[in-house]
């Protein structure tokens, strides 16, 4: 994901238990953070103490690091405040574990969850509200002009250019942005440009922004010319009327010179402030990921009863390919509001009459192939390998075709399709396969394709479409939807399983966000506004 995406989590509690025999409790919340891939908790901060209720609004808020690709868990305890250093058993008022993912999926990232943890007892809820931190998302658009500026060149006039500095904490000066050269001029117009705010104040909307003027001078000693200072709240108001900035050699003490006056202006022509939308947004505006799977039953993954098999499951560990549904399927489906996943298989022959099929469901049901959660998935999945004949050939067109098919009923935003094909490789209708690709890249949809098994996966490279964009019969993808990686590059050999199957999912499913801001970009779709309470 964006690196910086920051959530901040607000918390609340109702009907807390009643601890105290003389007043109400008295509570205050602790978040523990798993550490990725272990089993170990760290605690990340803690609310404030609010005295004597029930039902606590805390305003201190914990601001976390989001990534769509990660399931980030974390564990909530509330327990009275008031003596912690007497804090036992007998003082906790209950706790609750939640994946960050599930809080940012729900509807308007608002959940509630009950605490338990107190045997026998009611705990009441906690309340927990996502919000991204936003100002750092906006986008400014701007033109200056200058006038009158003073000739520094013998020859001829000046070329001059703007530099703009942002102030930091600590009053020194870091460059954010230079306009281009306009030559020979002491009147120049710049083109307009875009800077994202945070670059120019970093979302502090009252902090110095410095301007250097600069006639430019081919050897790289530039003249300097003037300087003005001004900040993001000043420039803002520019979008009603004309700014004008005197240019000065030096504010600090206005130069001998008594004629002196300044070394010309400069005026903001225009001045506009765009938002850069991202995928939290579209997720709190209610756009629902639908995950749909399809799995390789073909001859070539080796009969499922043999340990050679990549379908074969030991009684100590899942196979490949179950392995490969549970790391991604378990952080998708935070983000599926009915955790209903419809699950297919091709490349066997299906009874009762042994035909070749290239879009059967697991669960053995046309009407409705949909499996209930991740689990359901593996169940319908294992159950058809004890059912179906492995055989061949290897054919993608058809489910993805049947994913697009869906996918173009509703291309207003509110539903993105996400196809996990896990396969053995070797495919068979590699033609059919890149126009089902290119026509899909139109459609809010991604393809995530892991492959199991030791083949070479040059097909499956050449579909991912990163090194050169991907086309058929001189189509060309609209925008690059899949995303492959090999299993093999994420088994290590020390066995430790849950940290192989986290980074797997992270690889996969690090593009999606990028790809569902593309589609809607592409369409000019804006996140819907969650409604107001």
């Amino acid at each position: 994901s964006v690196p910086g995406t920051k959530v901040e989590l607000t918390v609340s509690c109702r009907n807390l238990l009643d601890m105290d025999t003389f007043s109400k409790s008295d509570p205050v919340v602790v978040l523990f953070v798993q550490v990725s891939g272990s089993s170990e908790w760290k605690e990340f901060g803690r609310t404030e103490v609010i005295d004597n209720t029930l039902n606590p609004d805390f305003v201190r808020k914990f601001v976390l690091d989001y990534y769509f690709e990660e399931k980030q868990n974390l564990r909530f305890d509330v327990s009275p405040g008031s003596d912690s250093a007497l804090f036992g058993a007998q003082d906790f008022l209950g706790q609750a574990f939640v994946a960050l993912g599930e809080v940012i999926g729900s509807q308007r990232g608002r959940l509630e969850r009950p605490l338990t943890g107190v045997p026998g007892k009611r705990c009441g809820t906690i309340l927990l509200l996502a919000e991204e931190l936003s100002n750092c998302r906006d986008i400014v658009t701007m033109q200056l002009c200058a006038n009158k500026l003073d000739k520094k060149d013998f020859f001829g006039k000046s070329d001059p250019f703007l530099v703009f500095y942002r102030s930091n904490e600590d009053g020194t000066f870091t460059i954010c942005h230079k306009t281009e050269v306009v030559k020979n001029t002491l009147n120049p117009v710049w083109q307009p440009f875009t800077i994202p705010v945070r670059a120019l104040c970093n979302g502090d909307y009252d902090r110095t922004v410095k301007i250097d003027v600069y006639d430019w001078d081919r050897d790289g000693s530039h003249d300097f010319i003037g300087e003005f200072a001004t900040s993001y709240r000043e420039l803002s108001r520019a979008q009603s009327q004309f700014t004008v900035y005197e240019v000065v050699l030096n504010p600090r003490k206005k130069c001998k010179k008594k004629k002196y006056v300044n070394s010309g202006t400069v005026t903001l022509l225009s001045f506009s402030v765009e938002s850069e939308f991202t995928f939290v947004d579209y997720i709190r505006g209610g756009t629902q990921l639908n995950f749909t799977v399809a799995i390789d039953f073909t001859a070539s993954n080796g009969l499922p009863s043999q340990p050679t098999s990549l379908h074969y499951a030991s009684p100590y560990q899942l196979s490949a390919y179950a392995l490969a549904l549970k790391a991604v399927g378990e952080i998708i489906q935070d983000y599926d509001s009915d955790k209903l996943f419809p699950a297919y298989g091709f490349g066997a022959k299906v009874p009762p009459d042994g035909k070749i099929s290239h879009q059967f469901p697991l669960n053995n049901n046309a009407e409705n192939p949909s499996c209930a959660g991740i689990e359901g998935v593996l169940e319908s999945y294992l159950q058809s390998l004890r059912t179906v004949q492995l055989y061949g050939p290897t054919n993608f067109a058809p489910v993805i075709n049947q994913v697009a098919g869906t996918a173009a009923q509703v291309t207003d935003g509110s539903q993105y399709h996400v196809l996990l094909i896990i396969t053995d490789g070797v495919i068979s209708d590699m033609l059919q396969t890149k126009e089902a690709i290119v026509t899909a890249s139109s459609l809010p949809m991604s393809i995530i394709i892991v492959g199991v098994g030791p083949a070479e996966f040059e097909a499956m490279e050449e579909l991912d479409g990163d090194e050169v964009r991907l086309s058929s019969r001189g189509r060309y993808a609209e925008r690059d939807i899949v995303q492959f990686v090999p299993f093999r590059d994420y088994v290590d050999d020390s066995g430790n399983q849950v940290l192989s199957m986290a980074r797997l999912a992270k690889d996969v499913l690090a593009e999606i966000p990028e790809q569902l801001l593309s589609y809607m970009k592409t369409r000019d779709i804006k996140p819907r506004r969650a409604a107001p309470e």
